[in-house]
C-alpha cells in the first residue's frame, strides 16, 4: 500500500501525525504513511484543525478542501485534498520513488 492515491482530481493521503512538535513540517515516510509534524497539542481537536490549516497551505487550497476522512481521534489519519493546486516538493519526490 502506498501513502497516497489519486481519485480523479482529489489526492488521498495516509498520514502519521506527530503533535506538539517544534515546528510544522512534512518529514517523510513512517512505514506506509506520510509523517507530518505539527506544533499543536492533541487536545480538543486542536491538532486536527492545525493539520487542516497546514495541509491547505501546503497544497494551495482552502481549508474546506481538506477533509479528514478517518482517524480524527488517532495519530494515523486518512486525509483527502480536494483538487490540490500544487504538491509540495517533498511529497512529489516520494510519489516518484
Amino acid at each position: 500500500m502506498s501513502f497516497f492515491e489519486w481519485r480523479g482530481q482529489d489526492l488521498l493521503l495516509v498520514c502519521h501525525l506527530q503533535p506538539k512538535a517544534s515546528k510544522d513540517e512534512i518529514v517523510g515516510l513512517h512505514g506506509d504513511a506520510l509523517k507530518i509534524r505539527i506544533t499543536a497539542p492533541p487536545v480538543e481537536g486542536k491538532a486536527n484543525s492545525h493539520l487542516v490549516r497546514f495541509l491547505a497551505s501546503a497544497f494551495a487550497v482552502t481549508r474546506k478542501d481538506v477533509e479528514i476522512v478517518s482517524g480524527e481521534l488517532n495519530r494515523h489519519k486518512r486525509v483527502c485534498i480536494h483538487g490540490p493546486l500544487t504538491v509540495p516538493a517533498v511529497i512529489e519526490s516520494m510519489m516518484r520513488s
